[in-house]
């Protein structure tokens, strides 16, 4: 019989797999140009959210994301009961896949620091901070290349993405997620595939909305995959450039408030427009 310690457990796990291969893509990307572009990276995102749910969808549902885990409370499909502990695991799975992620890349880490002339800490510290929690735009263009950091450049970089573009970005994309999610995870609905593909499918599902999403704000649709990098790196040395970023109230109207309203978005629009009676 499960406990719901173990379904906890099981929830943390899942979301720590999902964090250590997608955010150490976003590593090895940023840190070592190992990825030709931004579809590896979204694909091995896609890929992790699908093993992620084969190792634990068993056991907890693999929510591994609080705005989906919301959503399910809201169209009652999950309980309300059950909502804190969940998002409890999943932000602190996040994290501490991130500081797994510390450990390995430290050096590159480092290395990309002193290439971009930033100290830790300070503004342009974003560049390595990135491969944590998000911000926008994202700031992949200028940790890539030779040039080195200058707020002036940040600063008008930024404007490419205004915080109501970012917003509106974060709903509607994970309003589709959660579309989704809902659908293929709908026994009366007969274009749902397999039980055993539902998560290849939904795994396709982030790897797509990433490549779309992903030059505005990193494409975060899981306030867990920010928060808990996020949080990480605010103690590990990053302090207010992570937390709460250049961004100001951007790391929780962008990347909490938005998926969470997106999620409940997309879950009305299968419960009251397209589920079967």
């Amino acid at each position: 019989m499960l406990t719901f310690t173990r379904i906890l457990l099981a929830e943390l796990l899942g979301t720590y797999v999902l964090v250590f291969f997608g955010c150490g893509a976003v590593h090895a990307s940023v840190l070592t140009g190992a990825q030709s572009g931004l579809w590896q990276v979204a694909i091995v995102w896609g890929l992790a959210v699908a093993f992620a749910a084969y190792c634990v969808g068993g056991i907890s549902g693999a929510h591994i994301n609080p705005a989906i885990s919301l959503s399910l409370a809201w169209w009652g499909r999950f309980s309300w009961s059950r909502l804190p502990g969940y998002v409890l695991a999943q932000v602190l799975g996040a994290l501490l896949a991130a500081a797994t992620l510390y450990a390995i890349y430290a050096p590159q880490l480092k290395i990309k620091e002193e290439e971009k002339g930033v100290t830790r800490g300070g503004v342009g510290s974003i560049v390595t901070a990135m491969c944590y929690g998000e911000f926008y735009p994202s700031p992949g263009p200028l940790a890539a290349g030779s040039d080195r950091w200058t707020d002036e450049a940040w600063a008008q970089f930024r404007q490419r993405t205004p915080w109501s573009m970012a917003f509106l970005a974060e709903v509607v994309g994970t309003a589709i997620l959660a579309l989704v999610v809902f659908a293929v995870g709908d026994p009366r609905n007969p274009s749902a595939p397999p039980s055993h593909l539902a998560p290849l499918v939904v795994g396709l599902v982030v790897a797509a909305l990433i490549s779309v999403i992903a030059p505005l704000t990193q494409c975060c649709l899981n306030p867990a995959r920010d928060f808990g990098p996020r949080l990480f790196t605010y103690l590990a040395g990053w302090g207010t450039a992570a937390l709460p970023g250049p961004n100001g109230h951007g790391w929780f109207t962008v990347y909490i408030l938005a998926p969470s309203s997106g999620a409940v978005l997309g879950g009305a629009v299968y419960e009251r427009l397209l589920r079967t009676t």
